[in-house]
Parts: structure tokens; C-alpha cells; sequence
């Protein structure tokens, strides 16, 4: 059953001109930012500190320069379409009137949007490591923010590592997303209210600022010894948010 779940919303996400149109979007973005990083040769950790970009580095930074993008325009407008576009248009209806339990449609359609950013960044990564050993300055090794010179396999593991922490703080985006979604009478408010959740954040404490700025804030986690955000921060803001979508989806009067 569970499997029959997971291919249908599949179908149905990929179907939909709106993510065939998000996806055309960002690959040319990330076709854009690569030309740039090829003539420039410069980026940033953060607003003061720049580096030179080399074959090691490459990958951390070319997602630095596409997080903006995914955290507030792609994520949104997938959670938006999926979560809030689909019970609008009444194609939740359809789905719904059969029997399938709401917590297994809900954990189905959350796994898709995940799959859907997992992907992005796992083309993002390819792109940013394997053209970065073609086409940028060969290095040995490479030096991050905070001062940690790596070689090739410990830039390899940062690399690994910051990008698995940046996807952690996308499906919070996504949870976050869905929530707003299911309470929004329609998809363009769903997703306003999701860009105004994570800009307003960062007002509600600088602890959170890290969905405000992504890449900036794991750059800087990265770069202390001993950092337990994951554990202390961003773990219980995913179970909290996941508990809060279930009470919420069970409660919804989807087919009225």
C-alpha cells in the first residue's frame, strides 16, 4: 500500500508543469553561477570573509550561492503545490475518498518533497566536485573558515558533511512549509506565509538565523570544534514541527 502511495505522488509531482518549471529554473541557475565561477574565481564563506575558489572548495561554495534559491523559492513552491495546490484544485479529493490512512498520505507526500531537494543537492554536489577538479585551480589542499586546512579526503568529508547539514535544515524548511501549507486556503498565501515564517525567524531569535542564511550558518558551525547544533537545535525543531504537521494533517477537513 505504502508503495503504491509513494509512486502515485511521485507521478503526480512529476507531472506538474510547476515543478518541471522550478526545476528549468534552477538548472539554469546553477548553470549561471558555475559560468561566474569560472571567470571570477572568487567567493565567500560570508558577508567578511572571502576565499579563492580551487578544485577542493568548489562544491561547498557553488551551494552557498544557490541555498538562497532553494530555501525561498524552490522548497516553497514545491510544499505549496503539494501540500496546499493539490486540495484547492481537488485533486487531494481523488486520493483521499480512498482508503488510505491520512498519517501514511502525509508521510508519503513529506518523503517526496525530501526526495525532491535530496536530489537537487546531490546534482549540485556532482556538479560542484567533479567540474571543480576539471575546470578549477588544482590544490592539495584547501583551507575553510575557521582556519581548518584539508586535504583531499578531509575536504571531501567537509564537503560530505556541510552538505548533509544543509539538507537537514531544508527538510525543517519543508516541515515548516508544510505546515503553513495546510492551513493556508491557497497555494500563493501558502507560500507568502512560508517566506514570511523563515524571514521572520530570524527576528524571533538569532539562533534560527540559520534559515535565513543557510550556508553561511553551517560554514560557521563547521568551523568551531565542538558544535552540537544539530543535536541541541535543528533535531527537536524537526521532531517538533513533524508532531505539529501530523496533529494538523489529521485534523484537516480535506474532502469537506
Amino acid at each position: 500500500m505504502m508503495t503504491g502511495l509513494f509512486i502515485s505522488e511521485l507521478e503526480r509531482t512529476f507531472k506538474r508543469k510547476k515543478t518541471a518549471a522550478v526545476l528549468a529554473v534552477y538548472a539554469g541557475m546553477l548553470a549561471f553561477i558555475w559560468f561566474f565561477f569560472q571567470r571570477g574565481g572568487i567567493s565567500f564563506f560570508d558577508a567578511d570573509h572571502d576565499v579563492k575558489i580551487d578544485s577542493l572548495n568548489s562544491a561547498p561554495l557553488l551551494l552557498r550561492d544557490l541555498s538562497f534559491a532553494i530555501t525561498f523559492i524552490v522548497i516553497p513552491m514545491f510544499v505549496a503545490d503539494s501540500f496546499n495546490g493539490e486540495y484547492t484544485s481537488g485533486a487531494l479529493r481523488m486520493v483521499l475518498i480512498r482508503p488510505h490512512h491520512r498519517v501514511k498520505l502525509f508521510f508519503v507526500k513529506w518523503v517526496v518533497q525530501c526526495l525532491l531537494v535530496f536530489i537537487i543537492l546531490c546534482v549540485t554536489w556532482l556538479v560542484g566536485t567533479c567540474l571543480g577538479r576539471m575546470v578549477m585551480p588544482y590544490v592539495n589542499e584547501t583551507t575553510f573558515l575557521g582556519g581548518h586546512t584539508l586535504g583531499t579526503l578531509g575536504a571531501l568529508l567537509y564537503s560530505l558533511k556541510f552538505y548533509g547539514i544543509c539538507f537537514c535544515i531544508f527538510i525543517a524548511v519543508i516541515s515548516i512549509g508544510s505546515i503553513l501549507s495546510v492551513l493556508m486556503p491557497n497555494s500563493i498565501l501558502s507560500y507568502v506565509a512560508t517566506i514570511g515564517a523563515l524571514i521572520g525567524s530570524v527576528y524571533v531569535s538569532d539562533k534560527l538565523s540559520f534559515f535565513f542564511s543557510v550556508t553561511d550558518s553551517v560554514f560557521h558551525e563547521l568551523s568551531r570544534p565542538n558544535s552540537e547544533f544539530l543535536v541541541n537545535l535543528l533535531f527537536p525543531i524537526l521532531l517538533i514541527s513533524f508532531i505539529i504537521n501530523l496533529f494538523v494533517w489529521k485534523k484537516k477537513e480535506w474532502v469537506g
